[in-house]
């Protein structure tokens, strides 16, 4: 059953003492959200927007659509193989070492994707070198997913959880969306030594933010009134969250059909130039950001309520936003252009609910734990789309992936949410 998340945070408004012994006010909270959210866009630039670059990677390595389709697949494979272990460490060791060691991982392969794995006018690097160390960043960077949520969470309090954490998860598309508008110019302009410059520096950005400024929450989880910690279960042993976490995946395949995809289906099929799809790929991050803080927003008003309705509810509107977009796929290119861009908006906008909820079902001294699952859930359906998309597209037709990977997944996370709980009974 799912509960309020126990607030850690004494209620008096005078400083606040985090675990490192130093003093913070009670705004210090927003700079915590704030260095979540860098980091958790720096991340998102990479692992989101590389696949907007998708033709120019293509054309710049000289890669087949099943190579183009394990290359951007990697970094999500990385997060998907080591989400779960981050959340736990995050549990155990705090979320300040962890987000150090991941984001200064990271910074370092893809300095050597920088150095190292670039195309020059005589070479071109072996596609599964380049697999491999964004593998390898995808490993180390999937930190910030788990970690990162569970300091904001650790540092709001119960009744401003579901807007911080949807701020923080907005910085998904955030980063998306600055990575859709930077990476193909750059890519462009200056060849992919610069793009993946960029998304170095970014990375080192983060990691210096978090070890200059982070301090973590002053108590892991509550205390009741004989002073004891409660225990809550291992929310991997829980069948609801895993219900909760599966509705993640199902409902990431139609989301990355989009971003991963969404290029190659409107420059290939639609004719639509590459420089309209960035500014329709930056639309769909922008928006959906919007949406997930909306949401946030909106349920915490309503005392964290309507959750799951509300991420059923966008389920459905996938469903259907998918489903028009293969029926109308020969009809005029602005309109298909339109409805593609409003099912990833949909397709991407659920998250900050969906996340909110899954952190207050399992409490606050297992957020690490059932953050990483959702994180490990999310880029399992992040990493199999960019597989799956090409092996449908060769056995059928865009209107097949259209409806096979983005409606079909959409309605059975529709059926598989669990309903809300129901409210204790008034005396």
């Amino acid at each position: 059953m799912t509960g309020q998340l126990a607030l850690p945070l004494p209620a008096a408004a005078g400083p606040l003492v985090g675990r490192s012994g130093k003093e913070h006010t009670p705004r210090f909270k927003w700079g915590v959200l704030g260095i979540g959210i860098a980091a958790q866009a720096a991340f998102s630039a990479a692992f989101q927007g590389l696949p907007t670059a998708g033709p120019l990677l293509q054309d710049a390595y000289r890669l087949t659509p099943s190579q183009l389709g394990l290359v951007l697949a990697a970094v999500t494979c990385g997060a998907f193989a080591t989400d779960v272990f981050w959340g736990l460490a995050a549990d155990r060791i705090g979320e300040r070492r962890v987000l150090i060691t991941g984001l200064t991982g990271t910074t370092l392969a893809l300095a050597a994707a920088t150095l190292f794995l670039t195309p020059t006018a005589g070479a071109v690097p072996s596609y599964a070198a380049l697999a491999v160390v964004l593998f390898l960043a995808g490993c180390l960077g999937g930190s910030v997913n788990g970690a990162s949520g569970r300091a904001v969470m650790g540092w709001f309090p119960a009744r401003q959880r579901g807007f911080a954490i949807s701020l923080r998860v907005a910085a998904v598309p955030a980063g998306g969306a600055v990575g859709a508008a930077v990476l193909p110019p750059l890519a462009v302009d200056g060849g992919f030594r610069w793009v993946f410059a960029f998304l170095t520096a970014c990375s080192l950005l983060a990691a210096l933010a978090v070890a200059l400024w982070l301090d973590e929450p002053p108590a892991a989880g509550a205390t009741g009134r004989d002073g004891t910690a409660p225990q809550a279960p291992n929310p991997l042993r829980r069948k609801d969250i895993w219900r909760v976490a599966g509705v993640a995946f199902l409902l990431d395949l139609p989301q990355f059909t989009v971003l991963t995809f969404g290029s190659v289906f409107l420059h290939t099929v639609e004719h639509v130039p590459l420089g309209t799809i960035a500014v329709l790929l930056v639309a769909v991050q922008v928006l959906s950001g919007v949406s997930r803080v909306w949401g946030g927003r909106w349920t915490d008003r309503r005392g964290g309520r309507h959750r799951r309705t509300l991420v059923t509810v966008y389920s459905w509107t996938i469903a259907a936003g998918f489903t028009a977009t293969a029926l109308l796929e020969s009809g005029p290119s602005w309109l298909v252009a339109g409805l593609l861009v409003v099912s990833g908006v949909l397709a991407c906008g659920w998250h900050g609910v969906h996340y909110a909820e899954i952190a207050t079902m399992a409490g606050p001294e297992r957020v690490g734990a059932a953050l990483g699952l959702e994180n490990t859930l999310v880029f399992a359906g992040a990493f199999v789309t960019p597989l799956l998309v090409p092996a449908v597209l060769s056995a059928a037709s865009w209107p097949a992936v259209l409806l096979l990977v983005g409606a079909l997944p959409a309605a059975l996370a529709a059926l598989v949410m669990p309903r809300e709980p129901k409210l204790p009974a008034r005396a």
